[in-house]
């Protein structure tokens, strides 16, 4: 299976995903109404209703089975991007459901439930981990990043930047540098472990964008000076 990604001109219109199957290939598409373009077989395209476990995390009652040979165009709107994530020598991912555009053959789902301070902080109960032989598509909001984790060496990601993770690393909420740093930034996860780590970026954007627009001193200085300043004056 080749995916070829492309950039409308302006880029403020979205992206075009081209997906070339090969014989034999199977792609599960989660989201069917963003199909604008096909080219195969009438039987290559075949819908199904999802489980009852399916409906209810991505609110969508149909998935698409897409079997090659064939050629089919997904439309994405403005501001989101697809990523495909390759899985492979029993490698997993943690990832929300929700946001899983396709799974290839060869990929197998099973629910976690999350710890209680995980919880608290991604706001959801359940993430679905992700293993086997295959790939994955995930929609984001701005570029993702991925870094392999280490056993001892911690890496600290900001909590509401990270997207998915190993189902065997080691999560601690946490802050990070001295006094003063650590009362100006958002908690982050400390990680250790085998595998990687994926996080997006762009959860900062909006504000940068603020402090870019003559946002009020006063309130940039009290969200400076206060402790957790960041987190309470927005």
């Amino acid at each position: 299976m080749k995916i070829r990604l492309e950039e409308t001109p302006g880029g403020g219109a979205g992206q075009a995903v081209t997906f070339s199957l090969q014989e034999g290939d199977l792609v599960h598409i989660l989201h069917p109404e963003q199909i604008i373009a096909y080219r195969g077989p009438s039987h290559g395209r075949h819908d199904r209703l999802m489980n009852v476990k399916g409906i209810y995390r991505k609110k969508k009652l149909l998935r698409a089975d897409m079997s090659g040979p064939c050629q089919f165009t997904a439309a994405l709107p403005a501001g989101i991007g697809m990523r495909e994530i390759p899985l492979q020598d029993q490698e997993d991912m943690l990832y929300d459901f929700r946001h899983v555009f396709f799974y290839t053959q060869g990929v197998s789902m099973q629910s976690r439930f999350l710890k209680i301070k995980n919880m608290f902080v991604t706001r959801d109960a359940i993430k679905m981990k992700f293993s086997g032989e295959g790939s994955i598509g995930i929609l984001t909001q701005g570029p993702v990043c991925q870094v392999k984790l280490h056993p001892t060496e911690p890496i600290y990601v900001d909590a509401g930047s990270m997207i998915a993770y190993p189902e065997n690393a080691q999560l601690d909420l946490t802050v990070y540098g001295n006094h003063l740093a650590s009362q100006h930034m958002n908690y982050h996860w400390k990680l250790t472990g085998e595998g990687y780590v994926l996080f997006q970026a762009g959860r900062q954007n909006s504000r940068l964008a603020e402090e870019m627009n003559d946002e009020s001193v006063i309130r940039r200085f009290l969200r400076e000076v206060i402790p957790f300043g960041g987190v309470f004056i927005k």
